[in-house]
């Protein structure tokens, strides 16, 4: 078998399209949840935490400062000042936070409703095996048969 007949056959089985769907739809959902708490959350966050909006800006500088560099990160960071970047792991961590409380209330749905549903009935005895029941069950009872 030659690796591109392998590969088509791998690439096929029901797993990998469903893991392929799953990507597409997780970085759609990604987005949104970017969304979510760039929009919505982080201005909460900054309105309690004082008016301050931009998480990405906030950071402790852990050396010394050449004269003449603005503080802000960007320009710390082109004048190699070594500075603890807080903000942008709190807005991943919301996110990450979010997008795993979300996941597992969808998982947790899921498993509900596959719980919920009615086990299908079962499938119709085939006729053959009804007459052959019968069959048995007359040669059980042979006072019937009279």
């Amino acid at each position: 078998m030659s690796i591109l007949q392998e590969f088509k056959q791998f690439a096929m089985r029901g797993n990998v399209i469903d893991l392929a769907v799953g990507v597409i739809i997780g970085g759609a959902f990604g987005k949104i949840v970017d969304s979510v708490v760039g929009d919505l959350i982080m201005p909460v966050i900054a309105w309690i935490m004082g008016g301050r909006l931009d998480f990405s800006g906030m950071f402790f500088v852990l050396g010394s400062v050449p004269p003449g560099t603005a503080m802000t990160l960007d320009a710390l960071k082109k004048a190699q000042v070594p500075v603890f970047a807080y903000g942008s792991f709190l807005t991943i961590f919301v996110n990450f936070v979010i997008l795993a409380f979300i996941i597992f209330m969808m998982v947790k749905q899921m498993n509900r409703l596959k719980r919920s549903e009615p086990p299908p009935p079962p499938p119709a005895t085939p006729e053959d095996i009804l007459l052959l029941r019968e069959i048995r069950d007359s040669l059980k009872n042979p006072a019937e048969q009279g």
